[in-house]
């Protein structure tokens, strides 16, 4: 099963990788996290069926952080390719788009990208990565 969410900024991206990475109760295979000029994209792609309590509580929390989000042709392909097994700098590179990590999410990798982002843009912090 998969989901998509839209969230605005970094802080909300965090959080839903720490929730999917210490709920052990969801068995998720796999997290795609996308950064665009107006915020996060973030793919969660369970192993298996949820039940209807943990969809709920799932869904829930989903909800107080961002949106569902309906993804576009290219969006739609870069998921499918990054599904397929390509790597993700192969994806990034025909598709032009910033895959911040792919499979079993890290937070180090969206805080280490959020600080070079800051420090190769030369003046503030937009809200996207706050």
């Amino acid at each position: 099963m998969n989901y998509i969410y839209f969230l605005a900024n970094a802080s909300l991206t965090l959080r839903v990788i720490d929730y999917a990475n210490s709920a052990n109760h969801f068995p998720s295979s796999c997290l795609t996290v996308i950064n665009r000029i107006d915020g996060w994209i973030v793919k969660i792609k369970f192993d298996f069926s949820l039940t209807s309590e943990q969809e709920g509580d799932f869904l829930a929390f989903m909800k107080e952080l961002g949106f569902k989000y309906e993804p576009e042709a290219l969006l739609s392909t870069v998921f499918w390719s990054l599904d397929a097994g390509e790597s993700t700098t192969e994806v990034m590179r025909r598709y032009q788009i910033a895959i911040i990590d792919h499979g079993y999410c890290n937070r180090n990798n969206i805080q280490q990208f959020c600080q070079n982002f800051l420090l190769h843009l030369g003046y503030y912090c937009p809200e996207t990565m706050a």
